[in-house]
């Protein structure tokens, strides 16, 4: 769902319409997973619609090797999910690259490994990008010492994916596909070099899957085909290479993989009588899931949005929300950065003032959480609340510049948690300021861009929170700050140095 510009004086791009009421009890899971996909595509560079594209793919695969229902099931959400982990190798790609992992990985994607001399020019052509040719060169020989960093890489995407696709419920031939997804027939993949018929059938599908999409959008049939002969037998089980080469002859299908609609195909394709429902409990996991896979993207951003969702509700708690509405605004605080993903690590973790395109990529995100949120029927009664996190009262927030009855009270929650999230966490170049700086640069801005009674429930909450461990509040460090797993609304972790939102969520003024 495109947000367009406003025609005329007003050039504010678009702001996503108020939820118009509450959403169906139950809905199928197939389309929240389907919908959120769109935010691994962004994770791994990849044109939007990526993995329903290799969900078509691949399900055609399972259907023609005639695997029934139940199975069938457990592959069409290993390959929605094949990118649940894609989050966690982004900063690290970005520093040893020197270069934008959204540049790197889909570089990398289109690469032979097998081909050497093909491997290292894509090595050269993606390091130190845009730096002189000294830096260039250092950045190389440093990746070419390294042995074993293709292999942490993948591997700290296919572990983090696998846990979650577990942690969600799914079978353990869900799990292992998407733990398995970089192996390949020769034994040369990765994490674990398996080879032939050792690597799980539902890997060997994927692999297939998504390199046939990524030559698909790079220059169609003809080309996916073309690579998938190529690797026949090296990174492909011959056995299914021949069978998509059978449907070489099948132009009508492979124009509707990537057809407009192909967002809504995909949903016939879950075996109806394996379709799973979701009801509250399931949403809060999704919600929880995608947290992490968000929260991944960066070493500074560990537990940033279980942090701002625990603050918000205690905002809101304070000031009397009902049931519904603290659940919605978890859920928003959980997946108000979820259009981050889509920004550069190059851009999230520097460490220093960002120029005029890097801010105007940061201060991007909250029209691709809008765009992502706003596609899921079950999260439209708060997509728009986790996409206004960054506006303010008196218009100078971005990227919609809403001014403020065009702000309801869930939002302006969600508005103080974020900021207050941001002051008391650690950044690369300071640490998290005191709780009573933090409320004080709060209390400064109450009125003109902060609604007053959210920071006064914010701080009602915090003085609470620290007075019954027998503290007091002026010089306290990390108060209530999120140990993620205890389910304790206040826990304290302390100087938790992994927790460091990155350094440009706020700079107050």
């Amino acid at each position: 769902m495109a947000i367009d510009q406003l025609p005329g004086e007003d050039s504010r791009p678009l702001a996503p319409p108020a939820p118009a009421g509450e959403t169906a009890p139950r809905i199928a899971l197939s389309e929240v997973v389907s919908s959120l996909s769109r935010a691994l595509d962004l994770t791994e560079g990849q044109p939007l619609g990526h993995s329903v594209r290799a969900c078509v793919i691949g399900m055609r695969l399972g259907a023609e090797l005639g695997m029934d229902d139940e199975r069938l099931a457990a592959l069409y959400y290993a390959l929605l999910l094949k990118d649940a982990g894609c989050s966690s190798n982004a900063s690290r790609m970005a520093a040893l690259f020197g270069s934008d992992d959204q540049a790197i990985k889909p570089q990398m994607k289109v690469v032979d490994w097998d081909q050497k001399m093909q491997l290292a020019l894509a090595t050269w052509q993606s390091s130190g990008q845009s730096a002189s040719i000294f830096t260039r060169m250092q950045y190389f020989l440093g990746i070419a010492r390294q042995e074993q960093v293709t292999q942490e890489l993948i591997a700290a995407r296919c572990d983090r994916g696998a846990d979650i696709a577990r942690r969600l419920g799914f079978p353990n031939e869900t799990v292992g596909a998407i733990h398995s997804l970089d192996e390949h027939w020769n034994g040369n993949g990765y994490p674990g070099g398996k080879r032939g018929d050792d690597i799980p059938l539902f890997s060997r599908i994927l692999n297939i899957a998504q390199t046939a999409e990524v030559f698909l959008a790079k220059g169609g049939p003809d080309e996916a085909l073309k690579v998938l002969r190529e690797r026949r037998g090296r990174w492909f089980d011959p056995a299914l290479v021949d069978l998509v080469l059978g449907w070489r002859r099948d132009r009508s299908w492979w124009s509707g993989v990537v057809a407009p609609d192909v967002e809504a195909h995909v949903l016939t394709l879950e075996p109806s009588v394996s379709a799973r429902d979701v009801d509250d409990a399931g949403l809060d996991r999704v919600a929880e899931a995608f947290a992490e896979i968000i929260d991944a993207k960066s070493p500074f951003t560990y537990a940033h949005s279980s942090n701002v969702a625990m603050y918000a509700c205690a905002i809101g708690e304070q000031v009397g929300f009902d049931a519904a509405s603290m659940r919605r605004t978890r859920r928003a605080g959980l997946l108000h950065d979820i259009g981050k993903v889509g920004v550069s690590n190059r851009i999230l973790d520097k460490n220093g003032p960002l120029d005029d395109a890097e801010r105007a990529a940061v201060q991007a995100h909250p029209i691709y959480t809008w765009e992502i949120l706003g596609r899921v029927p079950a999260f439209a009664s708060f997509a728009r609340q986790a996409a206004t996190h960054h506006e303010k009262l008196d218009g100078s927030g971005y990227p919609w510049k809403l001014r403020g009855d065009e702000l309801d009270a869930p939002a302006r929650a969600l508005v103080v948690a974020d900021i207050y999230e941001a002051l008391t966490a650690n950044r690369p170049y300071r640490a998290g300021m005191p709780v009573d700086k933090a409320l004080a640069i709060l209390d400064q801005e109450r009125g003109a861009k902060l609604d007053g009674s959210m920071v006064d429930a914010l701080a009602a909450s915090v003085q609470r929170e620290v007075e019954g461990r027998g503290g007091v509040v002026e010089g306290e460090k990390a108060a209530g700050r999120v140990d993620r797993g205890t389910g304790a609304p206040w826990s304290i972790r302390g100087d938790d140095l992994q927790h460091v939102p990155h350094p440009h969520t706020l700079t107050p003024s």
